[in-house]
């Protein structure tokens, strides 16, 4: 799908953040919501993304610094949880070519890829 936002693929305004597409929230705040992957690629598989539009790590837009410390500031308690719960975590993120959906949302999984 194509962003009215951007220009190009964001999955996560225009299906998660909009409702379309229904997910499981594991943590939200006013500006970021964590959610198990609509499709995992390892057992454990949670995104988290900020409310609105942010392109990539690297650009962050209008978002400023105080946006993707919002994020983080998620992208930590989930990370400790699923420590705590699996014994282990990984937390990843992409930009250009390995950034499928242009929004930017980093990836908090355990155990061994599923497929």
């Amino acid at each position: 799908m194509v962003s009215h936002v951007t220009g190009t693929t964001d999955f996560y305004c225009d299906e998660a953040l909009s409702g379309r597409t229904p997910v499981k929230v594991v943590a939200e705040t006013d500006d970021v919501l964590a959610f198990h992957h609509t499709r995992p690629y390892w057992p454990v598989h949670i995104v988290v993304v900020p409310k609105r539009h942010v392109p990539s790590l690297v650009d962050l837009g209008d978002a400023g610094d105080e946006g993707l410390l919002a994020v983080l500031a998620v992208v930590r308690q989930v990370a400790g949880q699923v420590n705590r719960e699996h014994g282990a975590a990984s937390v990843q993120t992409n930009l250009g070519r390995y950034q499928d959906s242009k929004h930017l949302h980093f990836h908090v999984s355990s155990g061994a890829p599923i497929r």
